[in-house]
């Protein structure tokens, strides 16, 4: 997903994507209102991108375009993927707005049971959480599989419920870099780990205040 504006709860919002039926739980949410994200590309994606020559590009979950026009507009050529074909369609918007449009292969996928083809010079999946039967370990490798030699995956997600959060759901587990690594099973010798880390972020709570929640970030690479 892109940047975190307008709808700071996703990590809740997704949990009901599984109980409510996915495609149609989040064509539905995207039409309660004409913007879900900022439209800005994730902060974690700007820093860790630059310095990568451009290439091939896959997002998934691109929600409404942040990422993947920020990525066309620095040259790369990017296949963005999204359960949500109303999301898709602004997202399609936005691109055509920003000049990009030739620079992008939209496709709707539920990650859960399709996958985009292809291999990639970078592979981003930004808060790809939810509750459930998503099976995110399962998709997260087969992002890792979608690499090239020598290209990049780069895994943004939440480290836990936000400072805000009342009464917060201690049976949910949210993985640690070091477990986030360990998940991609990935080859020995054929990975190197750029980057396992957690860092705060401020974010707009619902009431408008500002309010702090814990993220992490893993960039691996594989080998060429």
């Amino acid at each position: 997903m892109p940047e975190e504006a307008a709808h700071p709860d996703h990590l809740e919002a997704t949990a009901h994507t599984v109980v409510e039926g996915g495609e149609e739980y989040w064509d539905s949410r995207y039409r309660e209102s004409d913007r879900v994200w900022s439209g800005n590309a994730n902060a974690v994606l700007l820093r860790e991108v630059e310095g990568l020559a451009p290439g091939r590009a896959l997002d998934l979950g691109c929600g409404e375009g942040g990422d993947t026009v920020w990525l066309a507009r620095q040259g790369w050529r990017v296949t963005a993927t999204d359960i949500s074909g109303v999301a898709l369609e602004r997202a399609r918007a936005h691109a055509k707005e920003a000049g990009v449009e030739d620079r992008v292969d939209w496709q709707r996928h539920d990650l859960a049971r399709s996958f985009p083809d292809g291999e990639f010079d970078l592979v981003s999946a930004c808060f790809l959480h939810t509750y459930g039967d998503f099976p995110r370990e399962r998709v997260l490798r087969r992002a890792a599989a979608a690499v090239a030699r020598g290209g990049v995956l780069l895994i943004v997600g939440h480290a836990g419920w936000p400072t805000w959060h009342d009464h917060p759901d201690h049976s949910v587990h949210f993985p640690t870099p070091d477990e986030v690594v360990a998940q991609l099973e990935l080859p020995e010798g054929e990975w190197e780990v750029l980057l396992a880390e957690e860092h705060e972020r401020i974010q707009t709570r619902p009431d408008g205040h500002p309010g702090a929640r814990t993220d992490n970030a893993v960039k691996v690479r594989r080998l060429p």
